[in-house]
């Protein structure tokens, strides 16, 4: 099975850091970048399957690096899972309707970025066995 290429993208060394240990632990290839004009770029270079993406950052933020994206590559490839302490139900929506396919609060834990992956189908649900 391919590594998952994944780009993390928030303006937070610590958050990128703590997303990056709970994704390599699923086998994936993680790149950072710490705004959205840095995301961007980092997708020109080579698209990710999967942008965990802030939503208040400096330059460009997630929403304008969400529609920008989505402008440029299409509905469907990157998926993009906003992560983000903006819970106003409306900015959830204005997410999901600019082309997130999913959206986690943070703080954020293992358990909860695994359940969003297994959802998307990008890692195996994990057993107890």
């Amino acid at each position: 099975m391919t590594a998952i290429e994944c780009l993390v993208v928030d303006d937070s060394r610590v958050v990128r850091k703590a997303a990056r240990r709970i994704l390599e632990r699923h086998g994936c290839n993680v790149r950072e970048a710490a705004d959205g004009a840095l995301a961007l770029e980092a997708c020109r270079e080579a698209l990710p399957r999967l942008v965990l993406l802030d939503w208040n950052m400096p330059v460009m933020n997630g929403l304008e690096f969400l529609k920008a994206a989505r402008a440029e590559f299409g509905p469907a490839e990157p998926l993009i899972m906003l992560c983000t302490t903006e819970s106003e139900f409306e900015r959830i929506v204005m997410a999901l309707e600019a082309g997130a396919q999913e959206y986690i609060m943070k703080p954020f834990d293992d358990a909860i970025l695994t359940g969003k992956l297994v959802q998307l189908g990008l890692v195996p649900e994990e057993s107890d066995a």
